[in-house]
């Protein structure tokens, strides 16, 4: 393999675009919510204006090059975040010498706009290409833009993967397929276990299920917590407000992109009750990804955490010397948080080539290989009956089988549409919420939040 820190080929374009749901602001919001990335939420309009061919040093680029020089046939794949995958790729190399592959691994939201770009100019885009689980959606305007990995024998492997994840990856109609699946975040209850051997209460990871099982239970175990330590329930309101939101049969649109935040109660009720929890104390307000949230993780300066299984390297990094952080079920069962899907541009002069590396890279088997190496919570349920996954054990989390836990959570989660637009409902809710800990009346704020939903996604 061959490293590089050099962005070649990438296009950087004027374009004219057409936004979905009478959104005409192309441009979109980036607050830095996974979510929120809205120059992939416009439909892809043929009117370019210029396509400029950028050649340039960027460190935040990583290119990777597995194979021979000498292959007949070079695919390139861009990624966001570091994956493994090269790694993996080097045993596929090897058994088909006449394959060779080019990663590119760069920052997310980096990553979505040179991929929008490139499939707006016609030109430019990569053979595979990732898209994130939040991002997909506003893809799925400009079905001509990609290949339909039906037609490629995806029907063959669907049983491969969990329901719900496959039919994310789907067009409404159910007869396109704009990726296979990746990892998966199904989300579970992290927590402290000295926080709440301090406030008195049981600490094993069983006996914590069986105290947290239930929402009611969660703000009772919060308030004597409050009480007997003085620390809060949980981080911040916005992994609060995932996760109940996330439990939830529908979000933010219906399957015909229309909004639903009024005539749903689910949401609605979500962002009161998490109000609630933060006027009665239950929750802090450390930004996610700051250094004061880093530190309180170090610290166990709150009781839970609720999150996705990729969080558990999060919470190493920020406590690598921490002894007291366990798994739980989430209460009340699990909901998904992340993940992504690899598709193959229209642009691809090697599709099917591309398709035999894809449906090989995203097997069971090396998903478990994935899991293993980089910790990436595998899209394939026959991974979880694996020996090696049903024997695997975390010592940081003081040897629990931390897999099984995010297993059981993956298995429980249902479907639940998005919307090229959800990214924008999102951060107008986390933005409530945030005014809701600076004081402000919870149903008020719903009221405004509804307000300013209505006038962005519609200017």
């Amino acid at each position: 393999m061959k490293k590089y820190g050099l962005m070649t080929g990438l296009l950087a374009l004027s374009v004219m675009v057409s936004a979905c749901g009478n959104n005409d602001n192309a441009s979109g919001d980036n607050n830095g919510d996974a979510g929120d990335n809205n120059n992939n939420n416009a439909e892809v309009n043929n009117d370019v204006n210029e396509a400029v061919a950028v050649d340039e040093e960027d460190e935040d680029v990583e290119v990777t090059e597995v194979g021979s020089d000498d292959a007949d046939v070079e695919l390139s794949f861009w990624l966001f975040g570091a994956t493994g995958y090269p790694e993996l790729a080097e045993e596929y190399v090897e058994e088909n010498p006449n394959v060779s592959i080019n990663f590119q691994e760069i920052e997310m939201g980096d990553h979505h706009n040179n991929l929008f770009t490139a499939l707006s100019a016609g030109s430019g885009a990569p053979d595979l290409a990732a898209i994130e689980v939040s991002e997909i959606d506003g893809y799925k305007s400009a079905e001509d833009r990609f290949v339909n990995l039906y037609d490629l024998g995806a029907e063959e492997i669907e049983d491969d993967y969990l329901d719900w994840v496959w039919e994310n990856g789907k067009n409404v109609d159910g007869d396109f397929l704009f990726g296979l699946p990746t990892d998966i975040g199904p989300t579970v209850m992290f927590y402290r276990a000295d926080v709440f051997e301090e406030a008195g209460l049981p600490s094993e990871p069983e006996e914590v299920e069986e105290l947290v099982s239930t929402w009611d239970d969660y703000r009772e175990v919060a308030q004597t917590i409050l009480d007997e330590t003085g620390k809060p329930m949980a981080d911040n309101p916005e992994t609060v407000f995932n996760a109940k939101r996330d439990q939830a049969p529908e979000a933010y649109f219906n399957e015909e992109d229309e909004l639903i935040l009024e005539d749903s109660p689910y949401v609605r009720d979500s962002f009161l009750e998490t109000s609630e929890m933060i006027e009665n104390g239950y929750v802090e307000n450390f930004g996610m990804w700051t250094p004061e949230w880093g530190a309180g993780m170090a610290d166990g300066d709150f009781a839970t955490l609720l999150a996705p299984a990729w969080m558990q390297g999060v919470i190493k990094g920020n406590a690598p010397d921490a002894t007291d952080w366990r798994v739980a079920a989430m209460p009340e069962g699990g909901g998904n948080w992340g993940g992504s899907y690899v598709a193959i541009p229209e642009q691809s002069e090697h599709a099917e080539e591309a398709y035999e590396f894809l449906t090989w890279l995203l097997s069971p088997e090396q998903q478990l290989r994935a899991f293993e190496n980089m910790g990436l919570f595998p899209s394939t349920p026959e991974v979880y009956d694996m020996p090696e996954f049903n024997d695997f054990t975390d010592d940081y989390f003081g040897g629990q089988n931390t897999a099984q836990v995010f297993a059981d959570s993956a298995l429980e989660v249902n479907h639940v549409h998005k919307g090229p637009q959800y990214g924008d409902v999102n951060s107008e809710i986390l933005a409530g919420l945030d005014n809701v800990y600076d004081g402000f009346d919870a149903e008020e704020e719903w009221q405004d939040i509804l307000d300013r939903v209505g006038q962005r996604i519609n200017r």
